[in-house]
C-alpha cells in the first residue's frame, strides 16, 4: 500500500525553479533512497513534500492529499523530517531536545516509552542527556537529530544527508541504527543520501534525480546492477 504518492511536484527557490515535474511513490513500511549529484534537486524534493518551500502537485499521505498543508500540519500527520546539518537546539540538552520534539507529536501518547526507545537505539545519548547539544561529536548531533524525530512516534521519516560530515565508521554505526528502526518501529523513511553504496543498502527501492527530474527507478538491487549508476555513483 502507498504510503506517499507525488505526482507532478515543482518547487522553486524564488523565482528559481528547482524541481520540474516528479513522480513518486513510497510504500508502507519501506525504505526509498533518493539518488543524484550535488545540486541535482534531491534536499528540495524532501523539503517540498514536508512543507518548506513552494511547490505545487499532488502529495497524497495515507491516501489524504496534503500538497496545501502547512509544514506543521504536515508534522501532525506523523512526518518526521531530518534535515542535512542536524537542525538540533545547540544550548539546549540532549533530553530537553528531545522534550521539545515531543510536544509537536500528533498525540500525547507514550511519551516515557518513546524516551527509552531512543535511549535504546543510542545508549550514547542517554551517557550524555544532561550535556548541551552543541558541544556533541557530529555523529552524536546525528544521533540527536534522528533521537528527535523518532519522539514524533512518526509513520514517516525523511532524512537528508544522515551521513553528511561523519567518518565512515559512524556512517556505518548510523546506517546500521536506522536499518534497525526501519524494522522495528514501523516507520517508513524517504532518504536522501550522496553515499549512494550505503543508501542502497539500507533501501527497498530508489528514485535517481537530474536537474530537478526523475530520470531512473526501480529496485535496489536493478540500481547496483545498471552500468551507468556503477560507474557513476559506486565507483565500480
Amino acid at each position: 500500500m502507498a504510503l506517499l504518492e507525488v505526482r507532478d511536484l515543482r518547487a522553486w527557490y524564488g523565482h528559481t525553479h528547482v524541481l520540474h515535474g516528479c513522480d513518486f511513490t513510497l510504500e508502507e513500511g519501506s525504505v526509498t533512497a533518493i539518488l543524484g549529484a550535488n545540486g541535482a534537486g534531491k534536499t528540495t524534493l524532501l523539503r517540498a513534500v514536508s512543507g518548506m518551500i513552494r511547490r505545487s502537485g499532488e502529495i497524497r499521505f495515507d491516501g489524504q492529499r496534503v500538497d496545501r498543508f502547512s509544514c506543521e500540519d504536515i508534522v501532525r500527520l506523523g512526518v518526521a523530517h531530518v534535515p542535512e546539518g542536524r537542525g538540533t537546539f545547540d544550548r539546549l540538552s540532549v533530553e530537553e531536545n528531545l522534550r521539545v520534539a515531543a510536544t509537536a507529536r500528533r498525540s500525547n501518547g507514550d511519551v516515557k516509552g518513546d524516551f527509552e526507545r531512543v535511549y535504546g537505539y543510542f545508549p550514547r545519548l542517554q551517557q550524555r542527556k544532561s550535556q548541551q547539544a552543541g558541544t556533541l561529536s557530529g555523529g552524536e548531533q546525528q544521533m540527536l537529530a534522528i533521537g528527535r524525530a523518532l519522539m514524533l512516534s512518526p509513520r514517516l521519516m525523511l532524512l537528508d544527508e544522515p551521513s553528511f560530515g561523519l567518518a565512515p565508521q559512524i556512517t556505518r554505526d548510523i546506517f546500521h541504527i536506522l536499518a534497525e528502526i526501519a524494522r522495528n518501529a514501523s516507520a517508513s523513511m524517504l532518504l536522501v543520501e550522496q553515499n549512494a553504496a550505503v543508501a542502497l543498502e539500507l533501501a527497498d527501492r530508489a528514485y535517481l534525480i537530474e536537474t530537478g527530474r526523475i530520470v531512473m527507478s526501480g529496485t535496489s538491487d536493478e540500481f547496483r546492477a545498471d552500468e551507468t549508476v556503477r560507474r557513476t555513483y559506486l565507483g565500480y
